[in-house]
């Protein structure tokens, strides 16, 4: 079906999913934006685009509600492996996906009534090195260093699990705060990249709570990718065990790190609609 769109959340943070085979225009920056606006579109915190793969059995562009695009999303890759194992593109409970982040491998965990439910995701390696996540620093790890804004400094901790991630460790979450300063972590010029800002707070060694603010999304209920960010951070302060969940506004994710950083993540992910794109809306998308 042409034009056929797919609009699912993992914990509240939600995409819409297109296949590039099956749509009449272009993804412009444009089309993205309006696509994404609650008022003008559908309404979502980003777009995934099933795209070929010539590494992986299926190929994953993820694009955010401002236009520019993102490496790799946790909430994002099982919201698309649902939709693959729910619309037949294949009938495996396990498969890989490649995205601009790494190949990640998707595990359909439980269904109910042939849908799936709970998805378990290799997110690949945790990354502590500055140059590679990157962070513009001249230690080889960004731990505990001092991030000067404006009118608040923040000791920051800085890892990339395929996406770059400044996790600040708080002994309480304000929602104002991160509402305040989140952008202007995620735009600072020690970030050539930007990067996502997550505020985390160790209730426990299994458990960790957290509020995000998602680069080029800002404010979420939910992030997979920011779950494992704060995960392995944590992890390599010292603060818990390796097996957690994360707990934020949207719910829970369970995350496991291996010896060698390597990080699992599972999650239950909900369908929310599915239709056609409207020849009106497409001819204001150009």
């Amino acid at each position: 079906m042409q034009n056929f769109f797919v609009k699912s959340h993992g914990l509240g943070n939600d995409y819409v999913v297109l296949n590039q085979d099956k749509i009449e225009f272009e993804l412009t920056e444009k089309a993205i934006v309006k696509i994404c606006d609650v008022h003008y579109g559908i309404g979502s915190d980003g777009i995934l685009l099933k795209v070929p793969s010539s590494s992986a059995d299926f190929g994953l562009r993820i694009l955010n509600p401002d236009g520019s695009e993102a490496e790799k999303s946790g909430n994002g890759l099982r919201i698309f492996a649902k939709y693959l194992y729910d619309y037949k593109f294949t009938a495996e409970k396990i498969f890989t996906i490649e995205t601009p982040g790494g190949l990640v491998r998707a595990d359909i965990t439980e269904e109910k009534n042939g849908k799936a439910f709970t998805i378990k995701v290799d997110m690949g390696k945790a990354i502590f090195e500055s140059e590679k996540i990157p962070v513009h620093y001249k230690n080889k790890e960004c731990l505990d260093e001092t991030l000067h804004l404006e009118h608040k400094d923040y000791l920051v901790n800085c890892v990339s699990v395929g996406n770059p991630h400044c996790v600040v460790i708080k002994n309480e979450l304000d929602e104002n705060e991160i509402l305040t300063f989140g952008s202007q972590i995620e735009n600072h010029e020690m970030f050539p990249n930007r990067i996502n800002v997550q505020f985390a707070k160790v209730i426990s060694p299994s458990e960790v709570e957290v509020i995000i603010w998602e680069r080029g999304a800002g404010w979420t209920l939910a992030s997979g990718s920011s779950s494992c960010a704060v995960a392995a951070v944590v992890l390599k302060k010292g603060l818990t065990g390796r097996n957690l969940t994360i707990k934020m506004p949207g719910g829970n994710l369970k995350i496991e790190i291996d010896e060698l950083w390597n990080i699992k993540m599972t999650g239950k992910v909900r369908e929310i609609a599915s239709g056609v794109l409207s020849d009106e809306l497409i001819k204001d998308l150009k």
